[in-house]
């Protein structure tokens, strides 16, 4: 009498055809066990990757075209400017900038939540042109880009002197940290713990500036942040202080229609606040004013003196990023850029100035 063998039939047949696909399915299951990580790591890896893009630049030689030779503006000097244009579909948006201490190297972040960063090339001191420029997704703490949870209208943009950049999200009203020092444009983004306040700031009114203060006393490296035009009962502009040794809530005196857009810290301690405000009839119109830092503290309502104002007789456009660096000279520089909205109607603007006398 034959004893069946246990195991799979040898013949093939029926049978060890449908043990087969048993056995192919059951591997493709161990393989998917095994392969989405590394998938997915690739995938995410891929979707990081800076890619290079060419900017070319056209210079912008007087900032006023009705008196060309004027250079002085209120308290600033305009040095020069140039008007952006890329083929690149991702290029646009900026809405915040930050130059690094070398003058030329920029980090800037589109509302689209991705960086942009290049290289200044100055003529003298006036800017001429943009070189080896990369646009690259933020990342969030999964190493997914930050726009598929829906974080993007990515406004402000801080650097602190540990390398770390942190990026104010206006539309969900966070804050998050790149340690960007240490993994470049791979930085993965870390939310910041924020005061209630700011979770409860109006829809698309919410942080556009971020700075960081000096490590003295007293605000001893706080973060700084103004909302758009989150405003109080008195309509003043709702900021805040974020760490640091005297955390806590202020406001910026505001009595019009202005809205802020980025802001920055200069070597003579002054926070510099960009606003702007617009029109259909009459167009965008921006303003500068300087806080003193000393000003700053939990309740208080700040005020400062206006450094430029401009409306659409300059160059300008919808102007919402600031930069300060101290040039080799040891001149105060002031970088601004606008955000073109991604619309054919409008430019992308970089324009610089001198903070003169100081």
């Amino acid at each position: 009498m034959s004893r069946r063998r246990s195991g799979p039939p040898r013949d093939g047949g029926p049978g060890i055809r449908r043990f087969a696909r048993v056995v192919h399915a059951v591997a493709a299951l161990l393989a998917l066990a095994f392969v989405p990580s590394d998938l997915a790591a690739q995938s995410a890896a891929l979707a990081a990757a800076p890619e290079k893009l060419d900017i070319t630049a056209e210079p912008i030689d007087t900032f006023e075209p009705r008196d060309a030779s004027k250079r002085v503006f209120g308290s600033l000097e305009f040095r020069g400017g140039l008007e952006l244009r890329s083929p690149h579909k991702g290029f646009g948006g900026l809405s915040a900038i930050r130059v690094l201490p070398d003058g030329a190297t920029f980090i800037a972040v589109t509302d689209k939540a991705f960086w942009l960063r290049g290289r200044i090339v100055y003529r003298g001191e006036r800017p001429v042109g943009i070189a080896d420029a990369e646009l690259a997704p933020m990342l969030g703490a999964n190493g997914r880009p930050l726009s598929e949870r829906g974080w993007y209208d990515t406004e402000a943009l801080a650097a602190d002197d540990a390398g770390n950049l942190y990026v104010g999200i206006e539309r969900s009203n966070r804050i998050v940290r790149f340690s960007y020092g240490k993994d470049g444009l791979l930085a993965r983004g870390q939310p910041v713990p924020v005061p209630n306040g700011v979770s409860a700031l109006p829809y698309n009114r919410g942080i556009e500036c971020l700075a960081v203060a000096p490590k003295s006393p007293p605000l001893a490296g706080a973060l700084i942040a103004l909302s758009e035009r989150g405003l109080d009962a008195s309509k003043n502009v709702r900021g805040f202080l974020i760490g640091g040794r005297m955390p806590g809530e202020f406001t910026l005196k505001s009595g019009d229609e202005f809205g802020v857009t980025d802001c920055a810290v200069t070597p003579a301690n002054d926070l510099l606040v960009l606003e702007r405000h617009f029109t259909w009839r009459q167009g965008v119109s921006i303003r500068l004013r300087s806080v003193p830092l000393s000003a700053l503290a939990p309740g208080a309502v700040v005020d400062g003196s206006i450094l430029l104002e401009a409306d659409m007789g300059f160059q300008i456009d919808n102007m919402e990023g600031l930069s300060v660096h101290r040039a080799s000279d040891g001149a105060t520089v002031l970088t601004l850029v606008s955000d073109d909205n991604f619309s054919i109607l409008q430019r992308t603007l970089l324009l610089q100035f001198t903070l003169r006398g100081k």
